[in-house]
């Protein structure tokens, strides 16, 4: 009886931690390409900024790469003179998606990037890539949006 009722304390213990959601501070600190990393469905995007061009790594949630070869997306900039800039993703790498066009890199700037899997709906999410980063990261047990657990 001591093995059983050990067995399921075990059991609820482990369901409890693997309960807990990463924050998006959290997956910040798992980007490996010095961008911004968020949670689309059950992969990671890291989408890392640079003069006139976008790119978008894709790994699952151990930090695999996973293919883009039928991944199609779109990001869409906005900057703080209310300005938008649509750019289209396209694979370039294995795991890397791309998209270049006329803006400028901004602190202020937010990108929504919208990527649709092969067989899924499209999965949109949105990053603040160059908005300072806390130095802490954090484990919340709610959930959202751009939040997953293991």
């Amino acid at each position: 009886m001591k093995i059983f009722t050990y067995i399921i304390f075990m059991l609820g213990l482990l369901l409890t931690v693997n309960s807990m959601a990463h924050t998006d501070e959290y997956l910040d600190t798992q980007a490996r390409h010095g961008g911004q990393v968020r949670m689309v469905g059950a992969y990671h995007l890291e989408l890392v900024v640079g003069e006139k061009i976008l790119t978008v790594y894709v790994t699952d949630h151990v930090g695999n790469p996973i293919t883009t070869k039928n991944i199609t997306g779109n990001a869409t900039i906005m900057l703080a003179e209310q300005t938008k800039i649509t750019l289209d993703l396209k694979p370039t790498e294995k795991n890397i998606l791309t998209g270049q066009g006329e803006f400028t890199a901004a602190p202020e700037m937010t990108v929504a990037v919208t990527v649709t899997l092969p067989g899924q709906t499209p999965q949109p999410t949105s990053f603040t890539p160059l908005a300072k980063k806390s130095s802490k990261p954090e484990v919340s047990p709610s959930k959202s949006t751009s939040e997953h657990s293991h």
